[in-house]
């Protein structure tokens, strides 16, 4: 074959390769925790994240809100989410608070005040935003909330930068949450306590709108374990209203290694002979520090570095078939984790010198795949 023939069907296959990629990334999206949903469009999700008002636009027209899921969908969906054990029990402690509260007041009966307001506390990619997500719909299926939508907002989303914009833009932000929850990321950085810091006029605006429309809707403030106790505390109309605790722990290397495989589920990829292994040891490598490694959000990222070790070695090939795109090898990790190629090599079993190479591509041609290098190069 002459090297500008070859030349052409690499760079065909490269293109093949990165839109199956793309494609599978994009099915995949930020829920580690559980089963794929189905796909529906975002505005007829009733637990997907809504504007957070960073632009100066007005606010889209209001959609019917989609109909309620029943709660026997939403409690299998809760379980089928990876770890999170402590915080499966508290949901469920308050689905059935919350339904007994119901009941008793559809029956007439007399009813104490019932806060849904909560905290949520802990490392990043431990499942804040997921658990955020499912609890406005669950408030959805259970009639609390009359849409089930959530709205994810930050400081930025919140303050302006002069006196009066802030409170405008805050209230904005509580208009398009209406119906479902206001999850407040990072919510202690409202409390600035500069001089000239209009975090102060975001807390009021909320505390005023948790007031005002207790009925339909429900304020979720997550970050740090210390920052957020702090965060509360500070305020006595912040510690009267949020009275509901919920701490996220990190992952286990066991946990966050299932969190991969079932990204490799999700995404049609298969694990090599000996990959599941050298994974577990890198996730073990990485995660020395789980604030900077992220939990689910650390494995996203070592997923997505051994995938492009996947597109390079599947672009040096003359041929690429469906078992390859979905094959992961244990040559992909050990790139992944810094390895050098004389290191992949020797675990794979061949030296990485042009012999050893051709070794392999004659082992491949007269032997039949068992799982190794052969398989991986089909």
């Amino acid at each position: 074959m002459d090297k500008s023939k070859k030349d052409e069907i690499i760079l065909q296959q490269l293109d093949v390769i990165r839109t199956m990629s793309e494609h599978n990334l994009s099915r995949m999206g930020t829920d580690f925790w559980g089963s794929p949903l189905p796909v529906r469009k975002e505005e007829d999700q009733p637990g997907s994240a809504a504007s957070t008002g960073n632009d100066d636009t007005k606010a889209p027209p209001a959609e019917d809100a989609a109909p309620p899921e029943k709660i026997e969908d939403l409690q299998a969906e809760l379980d089928g989410y990876i770890g999170l054990a402590a915080v499966k029990k508290e949901v469920k402690n308050l689905i059935n608070m919350v339904t007994v509260y119901k009941l008793r007041r559809d029956n007439g009966l007399p009813t104490t005040d019932l806060s849904l307001h909560m905290v949520f506390s802990g490392n990043p990619g431990t499942g804040k935003t997921t658990i955020a997500r499912i609890m406005a719909r669950i408030y959805h299926s259970l009639g609390i909330l009359s849409k089930g939508q959530l709205v994810e907002v930050d400081r930025s989303g919140l303050v302006a930068g002069y006196v009066g914009q802030t409170a405008l833009k805050t209230s904005k932000v509580i208009d398009s949450a209406l119906g479902g929850v206001l999850f407040i990321d990072e919510a202690y950085a409202l409390n600035g306590r500069a001089e000239n810091d209009f975090g102060q006029e975001a807390i009021d605006t909320i505390l005023k709108a948790m007031e005002d429309h207790r009925d339909d809707l429900v304020v979720i403030v997550a970050g740090y374990d210390g920052l957020m106790d702090a965060f509360i505390h500070s305020n006595p109309g912040l510690e009267s209203r949020f009275n509901r605790f919920l701490h996220f722990d990190d992952y286990s290397v066991d946990e966050m290694l299932e969190i991969f495989k079932m990204q490799c589920n999700k995404g049609c990829y298969e694990l090599g002979d000996g990959v599941e292994q050298q994974l577990r040891e890198f996730i073990a490598e990485e995660n020395t520090n789980s604030i900077s490694f992220g939990n689910a959000r650390g494995v996203r990222n070592l997923f997505e570095r051994i995938l492009v070790n996947q597109a390079n070695r599947l672009a040096a090939l003359d041929t690429v078939t469906r078992e390859d795109l979905m094959k992961i090898t244990t040559r992909d990790v050990a790139l992944a984790r810094g390895l050098e190629e004389e290191s992949c090599a020797a675990q794979e079993g061949t030296p990485d010198t042009p012999e050893g190479r051709e070794m392999a591509q004659e082992s491949k041609l007269d032997t039949p795949p068992s799982g190794g290098l052969g398989e991986d190069l089909k």
